[in-house]
């Protein structure tokens, strides 16, 4: 039998009125320049080159967070049919998170320079079983398992100074022996007084080369006359036995996060940009990363905007600076992103990048203090616009309880983000229709 005429006009309008509700968020006009007050799950963003403002519109600040004990009412915010929960918490200065072959869970904690392993998920939303893999690491950070795919024969970490691997195998929970150094890298970080110390890893789709990101030493200090400078600000490439190292992209003062799109092939990074030029200047930025490709740092950014510390300084270079995918929110402190390759979130997700917003200190307002979600729309490319995915880590007041640190993708395809405020992981699954 037929449906009524009226009860087909009403279902239909309440199936556009479904999906008009999920995506709304995606159909709002984005915001551009923000702060914590206006944070919510699926405000979305764009912020293009035309939106920059003149240098030193505002004048810089010292606002470092406060942090706090997190209240009894605060909990993280996902999106409509999505749920978060408490995964791991007691932890040590947990930073990167990586999930191995096998679905365990690696996260570095960094300051005890400790390697840890987390497996499963109990009734309660907890990890069942964890062990500490390694100790008596060097700031480690950066995690990557090899050769690339389901077998694994070691996994890299990149210590603030160099990148050492161990002997591994699914199911692995301690370390199989002392690391093995595969190359040096510059710096050395806080240990040594310089500057930015996380170092990230990503293999190539194909496993032959090795990238390490290494942040610069300094805000914007001149390179051509600072050989501490020397091979920092660059993503470098090796290969997997640490031979054949070379500068791979250059100018790109601190890419937090880097990782191999599964569908591309193409490198992208997660990048701090430099501070103290007005609250809205310059953004952070997430862009795929291009071999030989010069992204400003540190005499332009965002294209050929010359920085004025370093004015008349290479004109030579202007026109070689490369504009990034996606610029975000200034001072965010974007570190680690992740690709959603999970089958549990919405087909939209698929594909798309997630990424951690550690948060401001040089705003007057703060920023960041939240997980964002850029839509890559199923083709590996982006269009600019970002969206707030996981917040809630600020307090209506403006001190801060958390701060997104890691993400990775579980193998129920829940997202799992480290939390360096209150020293914890958050699981964020969903649920919804």
């Amino acid at each position: 039998m037929k449906k009524p005429k009226l009860l087909t006009i009403f279902a239909a309008f309440a199936a556009v009125f479904t999906i008009a509700h999920f995506f709304g968020a995606q159909t709002q006009k984005p915001t551009t320049f923000s702060d914590y007050r206006t944070q919510a799950p699926g405000v979305m963003h764009k912020i293009t080159v035309a939106d920059l403002p003149e240098p030193y519109a505002t004048t810089a600040v010292d606002n470092g967070p406060r942090l706090v004990s997190r209240p009894k009412d605060a909990w993280p915010k996902a999106p409509a049919g999505f749920k978060v929960e408490l995964y791991a918490s007691g932890l040590e200065n947990p930073r990167e998170i990586r999930t191995a072959p096998n679905g365990d869970l690696f996260l570095a904690e960094s300051d005890p320079g400790v390697i840890k392993v987390f497996r499963g998920i109990g009734k309660d939303g907890k990890a069942e079983h964890t062990e500490t893999f390694a100790t008596g690491l060097n700031k480690p950070f950066g995690i990557a398992f090899y050769p690339v795919g389901p077998n694994p024969q070691w996994i890299y970490i990149g210590n603030t100074d160099s990148v050492v691997r161990f002997p591994y195998s699914n199911g692995d929970l301690k370390a199989r022996g002392a690391p093995q150094k595969i190359a040096d890298l510059p710096g050395g970080g806080r240990l040594r007084g310089g500057g930015h110390w996380t170092r990230d890893i990503a293999f190539s789709g194909d496993s032959k080369k090795m990238y390490v990101s290494v942040g610069s030493h300094s805000n914007v200090d001149d390179t051509d006359n600072n050989p501490v400078e020397f091979e920092r600000a660059d993503v470098l490439e090796f290969n997997p036995d640490g031979s054949g190292h070379r500068v791979f992209a250059s100018g790109i003062r601190n890419a937090v996060g880097i990782a191999v799109d599964p569908k591309t092939g193409e490198l992208w990074g997660s990048v701090n940009e430099r501070d103290n030029i007005g609250d809205d200047l310059p953004p952070e930025y997430i862009t795929h990363i291009q071999d030989g490709g010069f992204y400003g740092w540190p005499w332009y950014y965002i294209g050929g905007h010359q920085d004025p510390r370093r004015k008349g300084k290479h004109p030579e270079l202007k026109d070689k600076v490369i504009v990034p995918d996606v610029l975000v929110q200034p001072h965010n402190a974007s570190l680690e992103m992740v690709f959603y390759e999970g089958k549990q979130f919405p087909a939209m997700y698929r594909g798309d990048i997630f990424a951690s917003e550690h948060g401001s200190w040089n705003r007057k307002l703060r920023s960041g203090y939240e997980v964002i979600h850029v839509p890559l729309h199923q083709t590996g490319h982006a269009s600019g616009e970002y969206e707030d995915f996981l917040t809630g880590f600020v307090t209506p007041n403006g001190d801060v309880w958390g701060r997104p640190v890691g993400i990775a993708v579980a193998p129920d395809g829940a997202l799992l983000v480290s939390d360096d405020g209150s020293e914890s992981i958050w699981r964020v699954s969903y649920s919804g229709k």
